[in-house]
């Protein structure tokens, strides 16, 4: 009997095509290539995200952060809330919770896309500005 291990982790950018039984010659222009594709995606990135954000500081990521924390103390909070009682939480308490869990990771994860863009520079970060 055969299994799969599947995973509800997202892979990204880990499938992409290598070729073993390619001259050096043609690698060469195959990276080159590659290259440019990614230093066009770079550009857009930068231009379109940029101009959308403008420039970040240091209170974006705490508001980012306080927000995120805050759905997730909520969300554990109304778990631990609703287990307190000896019967099974109702469908919409399930559902609520969900609710609550998926507004956590959205944050969670649109803290971490900044902090990217911040890293790859597609956004300018502004540090806080000392003491005159």
């Amino acid at each position: 009997m055969s299994s799969t291990v599947t995973s509800s982790f997202r892979r990204r950018g880990l499938d992409h095509f290598e070729p073993e039984d390619v001259d050096p010659q043609v690698q060469r222009r195959l990276r080159g290539t590659l290259e440019q594709i990614d230093y066009t995606a770079f550009a857009s990135n930068k231009a379109l995200i940029g101009q959308s954000l403008g420039h970040i500081d240091a209170a974006h990521f705490q508001h980012m952060a306080v927000a995120a924390a805050q759905a997730r103390a909520q969300w554990v909070a109304a778990a631990v809330a609703m287990t307190e009682t000896a019967h099974t939480p109702s469908p919409d308490q399930i559902a609520k919770l969900a609710q609550m869990r998926i507004a956590y990771e959205e944050l969670a994860e649109a803290y971490e896309a900044l902090r990217r863009m911040v890293e790859r520079g597609y956004v300018m970060f502004r540090p806080a500005s000392g003491p005159t």
